[in-house]
């Protein structure tokens, strides 16, 4: 360029095919272009990348021209000769370069409110011919340049965009090789490097641009009393650092060879002190407790490779449209995590409800270009082929249980901490197993507290814990759900079940939703406890406080992914199926039904799947996805169809009853509070009840059903029944009657609150029948302790029994989770005791009395006839 003109330029007819061909697939989202036009609007622009890289300036000169951004007048470091057609342009490539004349173009550009692109660092390495100018900042004299324009045009205002093109997913590896020396480290690639990279992903770029900085909001802040060599150094690490934000939150932090990771979790101060309690003295002991622990870390680690899951993007891709009808992700959620993966780490804690949980999972983050997660995952799963399949994509391998062995609880912690450490994002559930049900189950907090004790020793980094809803309207598993929760045993995972599996991905399971929840803090729950609290209290924290943290944090998680989860077509018309009265119902009652429920849920700002919602909002919802939604379950056998006439009415068998009953019960959570008051409510036939008389029902409900239902838990039972009377009153369900001795009663409100109050009661009634059973089941203790896994079997058997007598109406109420969480639920209330395995009776309830009593009190909660 040296002393000719500034002109715009347009690409040599070879380059103009090649940005055609290939720069076209470059992910742009509305977020770069709105941050440059921004940038544009308040100043002149000066686009800035990390290193010098043709490939780079290519694609940033492209897209700023097809978007009709601030286009390049200069390039440090190349020379806009490139672009010039290619007889002229070499021929100026030829002329000797003047010193100081890129200073002195930018400097022009700049001067005349031209944009220009500023390379900050040319990287060392064989082939680029720099290695005698090893870690030198190269934009050095570049940015003295821009600080005498801004210094000399104080009314003029430049602003630096940060720029970064992820050509590759794969995140840097520590530590240097051969191939680093030749053509420059992954994470600062040389040109042939980077053009490399650009050919084997280039369908799957990224350009994301960083936060800008204003000039002349730097220099008043900043160089006053510094020297410009002092500035130039802030300023190149500002722009550097936040280059590295955009960066990281795409490909997550540089991985260390396996050797290194597994010598630095061997040395972790905790765990060593483990292997010398266990070990002792002895030099020798010492050497075989670390073997052990070092073959421990063998069979669990990770072995995370973008190569892998970029293969098993496409088959998941494939296997998701044979399998999905659609796959609606929350892209706004989608963004807000990649905000916070800028500075912050990420614990994903999904829902549980398949093991296509996992995959989809991994899935969604890849294809929308979010940092991938080392996954923990049972080691139940790591068998050949899987396991080796599964360990590439990022799965880490624990048992069940740690309980026993203290090396191996150790050796977890330990792992967990230095993945934490390095910034590694961490994925596990936090219900510890899948959910048989829909339903989310109870927390476990085994390793939420090892991870909460990792981020605590993190301190100059946020770790943000974020809920995901993982929903689908119909599960994979279903079968195998149904067969276990009548009463089937649970089948171990090995290469027969996969191979069975493999056949159900050629089924139809309608919609797959996944939903992002609030992402929390350690700061935001101490915070819920104690409203006071500072950040820094974090860490002092006593051990009752760090418990109560990590349970608070638990069930937070839980409220979260219950608030996102997404109401679907299979979902309402899955429970508007099991919540009438009739034998049959009607095609037009049933869309009827299903807009009631969805008028409801939009009361409580639920998610509606966007290819349910109507466009008018309010809960209006389009009868063409409810057809579909009754469409796929007639297809897999849940519902049948009878015409009569000109009508259509939908009968649904009783043994499908438990299928669909896994989808209704994906949004009952919504309506769990109304539907206890209702319960109790409905269950006293005659004069009105009081409000204290319906407190009384609905807190002896909630207790009952602890184990069964996620509750609200950020306030007091009396707030929360309160709140929801007040919500029922503000929608017009229910109002307030005068009864004697001045109390207050309640009853439904017309015929439309009997009609809701009708829809929530059938809504947990086959879960009281359910708890019916199994107090049926009690019987059986009156003769002595039996084993759990029999007393569950035996009321199953007498739940069947109940059914086809008539004792209870609701096929779907006997199932395995509902007796088991009842027994749960009656130890709690200290109706039963459990030890060594077995289940007996406390001394206060041991006769047939006491027993009929528990199960009278449960039968009077349902609404039928005694």
């Amino acid at each position: 360029m040296n002393d000719r003109p500034l002109a715009s330029y347009e690409p040599n007819a070879l380059l103009a095919w090649v940005y055609r061909r290939f720069f076209d697939s470059i992910e742009v989202d509305e977020a770069w272009t709105k941050a440059v036009r921004e940038a544009d609007s308040r100043g002149t622009v000066v686009y800035v990348l990390r290193n010098v890289s043709f490939v780079d300036f290519f694609a940033l000169d492209y897209l700023t021209k097809r978007y009709e951004l601030p286009r390049i007048k200069f390039a440090s470091e190349m020379g806009l000769w490139v672009l010039e057609p290619l007889g002229r342009g070499w021929l100026n490539a030829l002329r000797p370069r003047l010193p100081h004349s890129d200073a002195r173009d930018l400097e022009r550009a700049v001067s005349s409110g031209d944009s220009a692109a500023l390379f900050l660092k040319r990287p060392a390495h064989l082939l680029e011919g720099s290695a005698g100018r090893k870690g030198k900042i190269e934009g050095d004299q570049l940015i003295r340049a821009l600080f005498d324009v801004q210094r000399r045009t104080p009314g003029k205002r430049i602003l630096l965009v940060p720029q970064v093109f992820v050509w590759s997913r794969s995140a840097e590896r520590r530590g240097n090789n051969l191939a680093d020396s030749i053509f420059g480290p992954r994470e600062w690639p040389g040109n042939l490097r980077s053009t490399a990279q650009f050919l084997v992903n280039w369908r799957h770029a990224t350009l994301r641009a960083g936060e800008p900085v204003d000039l002349t909001e730097f220099l008043e802040r900043e160089g006053r009393e510094a020297s410009d060599e002092v500035l130039v150094r802030r300023l190149t690490y500002v722009l550097l650092r936040r280059l590295e934000r955009e960066r990281r939150a795409i490909v997550g932090p540089a991985l260390k060879p396996s050797d290194r990771l597994r010598e630095e979790v061997i040395r972790s101060p905790k765990l060593q002190k483990v292997i010398a309690d266990m070990a002792g003295e002895g030099l020798a002991e010492r050497q075989v407790m670390t073997a052990r622990a070092v073959a421990i870390l063998r069979g669990m680690e990770a072995a995370l490779d973008m190569t892998a899951i970029a293969a098993l993007d496409q088959l998941v891709a494939q296997a998701a449209s044979r399998m999905f009808s659609a796959v609606e992700v929350d892209l706004a959620g989608i963004e807000r995590l990649r905000e916070l993966a800028k500075e912050g780490t990420l614990v994903f804690l999904p829902s549980h409800k398949s093991h296509m949980d996992y995959v989809v999972f991994a899935w969604i983050l890849y294809r929308n270009k979010l940092p991938m997660p080392v996954i923990a995952a049972g080691d139940n799963l790591n068998f050949l082929p899987l396991g080796p399949v599964l360990r590439r994509a990022g799965a880490f391998f624990i048992r069940r249980s740690f309980s026993g062995d203290r090396l191996y609880a150790a050796v977890v912690d330990a792992y967990v901490r230095r993945l934490l450490k390095d910034g590694s994002s961490l994925e596990f559930f936090v219900e510890g197993g899948r959910s048989r049900t829909g339903k989310l189950l109870p927390p476990k907090l085994g390793l939420l507290s090892l991870v909460v004790d990792a981020a605590l020793n993190v301190p100059t980094r946020t770790t943000w814990f974020c809920p995901v809803s993982i929903g689908y309207e119909r599960f994979v598993e279903e079968k195998a759900f149904v067969r276990e929760l009548s009463g089937g045993e649970k089948q171990a995972e090995n290469v027969r079940g996969l191979v069975k599996s493999i056949d159900l991905m050629v089924g139809r399971y309608g919609r797959l939703s996944v939903q992002f929840g609030k992402p929390l803090s350690l700061g935001d729950v101490l915070k819920d406890l104690d409203a006071n609290a500072r950040h820094e209290d974090l860490a002092a924290m006593t051990p009752p406080r760090r418990r109560a943290v990590i349970t608070r944090l638990a069930y937070r998680v839980m409220h979260e992914i219950n608030a996102v989860a997404a109401v679907t077509p299979g979902s309402l018309v899955a429970t508007s199926l099991l919540t009438h009265d009739r034998r049959g119902l009607p095609h037009a009652n049933l869309l009827l039904s299903c807009e009631r429920i969805a008028r409801t849920l939009s009361r409580f700002d639920a998610r509606f799947s966007p290819s349910l919602a109507a466009p008018e909002g309010g809960g209006a919802i389009r009868a063409s996805a409810l057809n579909e939604a009754v469409d796929m379950f007639i297809r897999a056998g849940h519902v049948e169809a009878h015409r009569v006439g000109e009508d259509i009415i939908y009968v649904v068998p009783p043994e499908a009853r438990l299928s669909l009953d896994l989808a209704k019960n994906t949004i009952i959570h919504f309506l769990v509070a109304r539907a206890l008051i209702a319960t109790a409510m409905r269950a006293a036939p005659g004069p009105p009840l009081s409000v204290a008389a319906v407190r009384d029902r609905v807190l002896w409900l909630s207790r009952l059903f602890k184990f069964e239902f996620t509750f609200r838990a950020d306030a007091p039972f009396e707030r929360i029944f309160d709140d929801e009377l007040r919500a029922l009153e503000d929608s017009g369900e229910i109002v307030r009657v005068a009864l004697k001795a001045g109390e207050t009663g309640i009853v439904p409100n017309g015929d439309e609150g009997r009609e809701q109050f009708t829809l929530y009661g059938n809504l947990v009634e086959n879960s009281v029948e359910g708890y019916r059973v199994a107090a049926r089941g009690l019987t059986v203790l009156l003769r002595g302790p039996l084993p759990t896994k029999d007393v569950v079997k035996r009321a199953i058997t007498g739940g069947e029994r109940m059914f086809l007598a008539g004792e209870i109406r609701r096929r779907e109420a006997v199932t395995r989770a509902l007796v088991e969480n009842a027994f749960a639920s009656f130890v709690d209330q200290g109706y039963v005791e459990r030890s060594d395995g077995k289940f007996s009776l406390t001394a206060s309830y041991a006769t047939p009395t006491a027993v009929a009593t528990i199960e009278s009190r449960i039968a009077a909660m349902a609404p039928v006839p005694r």
